[in-house]
C-alpha cells in the first residue's frame, strides 16, 4: 500500500482524525495545539497523525485534500479545515454539531 492510499484509509476509518505537527500528547506547533485543545474541550476521541515523522505525509496529504497547510482536521471522511476554520466553527457553535455527527 502506498502512502496516498494509507492516508485515504486513515481518513475513512477514523470518525475524527487530525493531521498535525507533533502528537495530541505533544503538539509541536501552536496551530496544531489549538486544534487539539478545541477537540479536547468537546471530550471527543480522535486519531492523530504526526506529519513531522515523514515529509512525504505532508505532500501526499495536501495532494489528497487540496489544502496546503497543517493541521488538517477530517470528520466523517470530510476535510473540515485547519486551525482558523476550526476556531471559526467553534466560535459560531457549528463545530460541536459537526463533531456530534461524526461517524
Amino acid at each position: 500500500m502506498d502512502l496516498k492510499e494509507k492516508i485515504k484509509i486513515d481518513i475513512e476509518s477514523n470518525a475524527i482524525i487530525l493531521f498535525m505537527k507533533g502528537t495530541k500528547q505533544m503538539p509541536m506547533c501552536g496551530f496544531s495545539a489549538t486544534v487539539v485543545n478545541l477537540l479536547n474541550s468537546y471530550d471527543v476521541q480522535f486519531a492523530d497523525v504526526n506529519v513531522l515523522e515523514d515529509p512525504e505525509i505532508r505532500i501526499k496529504l495536501s495532494e489528497h485534500s487540496n489544502w496546503p497547510t497543517i493541521p488538517q482536521l477530517f470528520v466523517s471522511g470530510q476535510l473540515i479545515g485547519g486551525c482558523d476554520i476550526a476556531m471559526e466553527l467553534h466560535n459560531n457553535g457549528q463545530l460541536k454539531e459537526i463533531l456530534d455527527n461524526a461517524k
